[in-house]
């Protein structure tokens, strides 16, 4: 069974070891080195960092969300990742689970990008309730297209 919980900065260079051989980092040119300033400017900006574990303190995912991250009203999950021993075992939904969970405590939608080749990542978020209402070329890399996913604050 695993654990989500906040990450701790001790944890962060350890999770950047093994965050950048996830092909999709790898396209986007991620390092250790950027990863984890990455990571340190979040904890600092008061960014929520999640982690999810076994019981052992050992991050076997992460997700990152920005609280107002997505037109300054919205919260935005800006990264979202599992070791790649890890995958297929529920912990990318459990991640998205309680990033939605911080967003939705606090009223609000939430928003992510997806690369418009990852169509696993585009089907698990389909799955999981978002739907894709627009598309921006050419955002991070020229020959990607970014495609916006959201998932409307519940009503309640």
């Amino acid at each position: 069974m695993y654990n989500v919980r906040p990450m701790q900065a001790e944890e962060i260079a350890s999770v950047a070891r093994w965050m950048i051989l996830l092909p999709l980092l790898q396209r986007y040119h991620m390092t250790e080195a950027s990863a984890c300033r990455m990571f340190e400017q979040a904890m600092t900006r008061g960014d929520h960092l999640l982690a999810a574990d076994e019981g052992d303190s050992l991050a076997r995912g992460f997700a990152w969300v920005m609280p107002q991250g997505a037109f300054g009203r919205s919260a935005y999950l800006r990264l979202i990742g599992v070791h790649p021993d890890y995958g297929n075992r529920g912990i990318g939904s459990l991640l998205l689970q309680e990033a939605e969970q911080l967003a939705f405590d606090a009223g609000r939608d939430f928003f992510l990008l997806v690369s418009d080749f990852n169509t696993g990542a585009q089907d698990f978020y389909r799955r999981h309730g978002y739907r894709q209402i627009g598309a921006i070329p050419g955002y991070v890399l020229p020959d990607v297209t970014e495609l916006i996913f959201w998932k409307p604050y519940p009503a309640r």
